[in-house]
């Protein structure tokens, strides 16, 4: 019989995350396991964030993103927060290095409880994003949707932030568009081998932008982070906005700075919910009688 797992059922700004305590752990949570939980309402998630014990020195953990649909991710600055947040409870510490597929990461807890999570460079290059053919000006590459005289959509920003991404820049309010039809189709385009996450974006002025996401094997999603990274640096590269800017997502604000370094710096909320254990092969699961802020 398989030992279950302690988790913690968190949002960052609305963003659904499962923060799940795989440490000292041989096994993984499956991806049968990742579906039965997002299908049940109590534990419905955009990301599981599954810590995992350190594989490289220097860091506290190897976290591993799972999407909804059981699928691999490769950041996600929303649930990063919460695993800050959560260890953060346990510990009593506050700053903090992970291990990802898409590299090493630091955060930090501030004293107001909001919190910062360096998102590490975004890359540019076609290759890296990456796109199936060469574009070698990515601040807007040929793709659009709708009518070939009067696309609904089109030219968007690409980039990597550890993760691929497509920034379409609208003039009219983000919420006009049908992003349950567009986002499915844009996600799947042949553009992008490995899919990609699908934002529009409408600066406001030279410090704010309003953002939506059609995020990579989870769909609509209250909140971001990669994606908001990803719209601030290509503002930046577009010469729609300054390096600091407020983007507004449907869940609330994110602060994101692109650094001169290169690295981006974004700092949000994260809110706990619940905690309880889950079966990592099954995705059965039961509710803490007694709750717990962290995971362990």
């Amino acid at each position: 019989m398989v030992a279950h797992a302690q988790f913690a059922k968190m949002n960052g700004l609305g963003n659904e995350i499962i923060v799940a305590d795989m440490r000292g752990r041989a096994d993984r949570i499956t991806p049968q396991a990742a579906i039965a939980l997002d299908h049940d309402p109590a534990t419905k998630f955009d990301q599981i964030m599954a810590i995992h014990a350190p594989k490289t020195g220097g860091t506290e953990a190897y976290i591993e993103i799972i999407n909804s649909d059981g699928t691999q991710a490769q950041a996600c600055g929303n649930g990063m927060r919460c695993v800050v947040q959560a260890l953060s409870s346990e510990t009593g510490r506050r700053e903090f290095t992970f291990e990802t597929v898409a590299g090493i990461l630091t955060a930090h807890e501030h004293a107001d409880g909001q919190i910062s999570v360096d998102m590490g460079v975004p890359r540019f290059d076609w290759q890296s994003i990456p796109l199936a053919e060469p574009f070698h000006d990515t601040r807007n590459i040929e793709l659009q949707i709708g009518p070939i005289d009067e696309p609904v959509l089109h030219s968007p920003s690409v980039v990597s932030m550890g993760n691929p991404h497509a920034i379409f820049w609208v003039d009219q309010d983000v919420w006009n568009y049908d992003m349950e039809r567009f986002g499915p189709l844009l996600e799947n385009h042949p553009i992008f081998p490995e899919r990609a996450n699908i934002s529009i974006a409408h600066v406001t002025s030279r410090h704010a932008i309003t953002l939506r996401t059609w995020e990579r094997g989870a769909g609509l999603t209250r909140a971001c982070g990669s994606a908001a990274c990803a719209a601030a640096v290509s503002a930046v590269r577009t010469g729609r906005t300054e390096r600091t800017v407020t983007v507004t997502v449907p869940g609330g604000p994110l602060l994101i700075e692109w650094l001169e370094n290169d690295h981006v710096i974004m700092t949000g909320p994260a809110e706990w919910e619940f905690s309880g254990s889950l079966d990592p092969q099954t995705g059965a699961w039961k509710r803490d009688e007694t709750p717990s802020q962290g995971v362990a």
